[in-house]
């Protein structure tokens, strides 16, 4: 699945992050606890270098537990990375990320200078609610419309620490499928960028393989049908999304399935894990030089005419 969605505000925001990064001390990446990897800034590796980074895998409520547990552990692999969990209205998770944050940057911590921060996330990982209940106040706007936050804003925390909002940037181009995928299914991706069957077939043959207890407890399912197709069919009979003739209504069903999931109301599920998405990683990478391999191959062809 091909998703391009790049607002001219994330291009915008991408080249002012490369402006205030050298004055930052710290970096804070906000995450879907959900999906710690397809949440992740596309840019932020190569633009942090050696800066310390917290990575707050956000929502953590709705992600299982288990496995958010192996995300932070993989995640704290890489040097200066640490991680923390939280929901984002949490006030005592939120000064825990405080600490976390003088202890990140010692030097500044016992003196009278202030911790430079910068936030970061894409779009709809929470990162507004959690500048929020930081300040105390509403300052970022909040919803559940993805790409909310338009411009950069700078904000005076307790203990020193300033921090420096940025809007959601989304990758400009998902290379990776499944990505795409887990984006539209927890509610990243705008419903208008996407074809929410599409989006509920690949969420349904997911939990058929990994959560299927769940979702048959939600679905009020005696057993899972054999595709999942024939489950939507079911889920579209038991919650009554029929057209005339006793056909079921697709579109319907779909959007109740993502809007349950979105809710959390099929329980606590994580929709990759570290094993998974360094698989689909390097295939990425492998088509990456597949296409180098025939561009370089073109490009010779027309040298020799």
């Amino acid at each position: 699945m091909a998703i391009q969605w790049y607002p001219g505000h994330m291009h915008k925001a991408s080249k002012e992050m490369k402006q205030v990064l050298p004055q930052v001390d710290l970096i804070i990446e906000v995450l879907d606890a959900r999906i710690p990897f397809s949440s992740q800034n596309p840019m932020l590796a190569e633009l942090r270098g050696s800066k310390p980074c917290i990575k707050v895998l956000n929502k953590m409520d709705l992600a299982d537990p288990a496995i958010t547990e192996r995300w932070q552990a993989y995640l704290e692999q890489e040097q200066s990375v640490k991680t923390l969990t939280m929901v984002a209205q949490q006030q005592d998770r939120v000064k825990d990320l405080l600490t976390l944050c003088q202890k990140m940057v010692p030097a500044k911590a016992s003196s009278v200078k202030q911790i430079q921060t910068m936030i970061m996330g894409i779009p709809n990982v929470g990162k507004s609610t959690l500048i929020n209940t930081l300040a105390g106040r509403q300052i970022a706007k909040t919803g559940n419309e993805p790409a909310i936050t338009k411009m950069q804003q700078r904000i005076k925390l307790e203990q020193g620490i300033v921090l420096h909002d940025t809007p959601g940037v989304l990758w400009p181009n998902l290379e990776n499928p499944h990505s795409g995928y887990r984006l539209a299914i927890t509610g990243a991706i705008k419903e208008t960028a996407i074809d929410n069957d599409d989006i509920a077939l690949y969420g349904i043959e997911y939990l058929m393989r990994t959560y299927p207890m769940a979702l048959q407890q939600r679905f009020e399912l005696n057993e899972l049908p054999e595709t999942g197709l024939e489950t939507m069919e079911a889920i579209g009979h038991r919650r009554g999304c029929l057209r005339g003739g006793g056909r079921v209504d697709l579109e319907r069903v779909a959007k109740i399935i993502l809007t349950e999931i979105r809710a959390g109301m099929l329980g606590p599920i994580s929709w990759e894990t570290p094993e998974m998405t360094e698989k689909e990683w390097a295939d990425v990478l492998t088509v990456r030089e597949q296409k180098a391999a025939k561009k370089a191959a073109r490009k010779q062809k027309k040298t020799r005419r």
